[in-house]
């Protein structure tokens, strides 16, 4: 079996769109959420989302490829390319055949759909563009960096909602450990703030309509009513310990264990008890070899609704009992919910917490719901001291995905 090491990564998000920008925010616990800017969404009763601002376009991408790709896919293009510079990869000396991509989108092109629907509507069934479908299928973030890395190895799509980026971390890190792979590019890519995508999340009562953006996406609160939407991506490279030593790669961490399965509940609620999170998070564990005295620190799904934080509360009992060693904050606090995008940029919110030992703040909660009995990091960050952690991505239709990093040492 083989070792699996991150060499690279790269994000954009409401908290910034380079490794040094996310860092700081996390640092600081910065509140990328705001007023929504695009779009009057006031009939919708929602007002806040967490859109990314000042995104560099340029750096990447010509005034064409807007208009041959919806958003999640430059974004994803962007968090790709900006991880395989940091990982120092020399794609013309690498086997590309063992290069592969999995990159996940909860929802894929739905701007696109939008828009070419209404102009279906509008103006008839001649005039929908004629790269509707290829911009809105939920593959083409995937599709997509391959054609820009030239990437032949595996590349596929994920989507599983809002596990969409862990399972695609999870399937990448399996690849590379049983030899099938050399290096992959793995995370999540979502682009869903506008009309449609702000209206259907509304209507099924899942948003925030808290008007402050600092109390809107407040996970673990007592007063927690919806989650907020973001937008972004959040792409690692991974790749065998002997592959990176080989071509003398700096190593950020290490990937240790992936767990994964599905409450088979209900579509959009997690199962109460939690039991589901708890034997993904357990599987994690036992993959990565550990006992749960081991982790420091946990980046929660923590989406600010009831029923996730109740039942994941109860599942981080079940595993870690109250053992006070294990923190707990979810950085949705500060980005909001990405969909299939959020495990990606927690991945990395993850992997730089085990680099800084430093545990990000759970941004704007006040006061613990009563029904929350963990270790929730509020008010500011907090130096920490641990080779372990975890990331948890819960998604509707009950999927659970969980993946353990281990500090990086010989």
């Amino acid at each position: 079996m083989n070792r699996v090491v991150i060499t690279g990564y790269g994000v954009t998000s409401p908290i910034g769109n380079t490794a040094e920008e996310f860092w700081e925010s996390l640092e600081k616990g910065t509140v990328g959420i705001d007023t929504i800017s695009r779009f009057d969404a006031t009939e919708s009763g929602i007002s806040v989302a967490g859109e990314i601002k000042d995104f560099p376009f340029d750096k990447y991408f010509v005034k064409k490829d807007a208009k041959r790709m919806d958003m999640f896919s430059i974004y994803g293009i962007y968090a790709a390319l900006e991880a395989v510079a940091m990982s120092g990869l020399d794609l013309e000396n690498e086997d590309m055949n063992r290069f592969g991509v999995i990159v996940g989108s909860g929802i894929g092109g739905l701007p696109t759909i939008q828009e070419q629907i209404t102009r279906m509507n509008n103006k008839g069934m001649k005039r929908v563009a004629p790269l509707f479908i290829p911009m809105a299928i939920a593959n083409m973030a995937a599709g997509n960096i391959a054609l820009r890395l030239g990437a032949k190895g595996i590349c596929t799509s994920v989507v599983t909602a809002c596990a969409s980026a862990t399972n695609s971390i999870g399937e990448a890190f399996r690849s590379i450990k049983h030899g099938y792979s050399d290096v992959i590019v793995a995370g999540g890519a979502e682009a869903s703030i506008c009309e449609i995508g702000i209206a259907g999340f509304a209507s099924l009562t899942a948003l925030s309509a808290t008007e402050d953006p600092k109390r809107a996406s407040i996970p673990f609160d007592k007063d927690r009513n919806g989650f907020v939407m973001g937008e972004g991506a959040g792409i690692l490279v991974l790749e065998s310990l002997e592959h990176a030593q080989k071509r003398g790669a700096k190593i950020l961490g290490e990937v240790v264990g992936y767990g994964a399965n599905c409450d088979a509940y209900h579509m959009t609620s997690p199962e109460p008890n939690g039991s589901g999170a708890a034997k993904a998070m357990q599987l994690a564990l036992d993959e990565a070899g550990i006992s749960p005295s081991e982790v420091g620190y946990i980046n929660a799904h923590g989406t600010s609704t009831q029923a996730n934080e109740k039942g994941e509360s109860k599942a981080i009992e079940t595993v870690f009992g109250d053992d006070s060693n294990v923190l707990v904050s979810s950085t949705k606090s500060l980005t909001g919910h990405l969909l299939g995008a959020a495990g990606g940029i927690e991945a990395i919110a993850t992997l730089e917490a085990l680099q800084h030992q430093f545990v990000p703040v759970n941004a704007g909660t006040t006061e613990l719901g009563e029904d929350i009995h963990v270790n929730v990091v509020l008010e500011h960050g907090v130096e920490h001291t641990f080779d372990y952690a975890i990331s948890n991505s819960l998604g509707f239709g009950g999927h659970n995905a969980v993946i353990c990093l281990k500090k990086w040492s010989e």
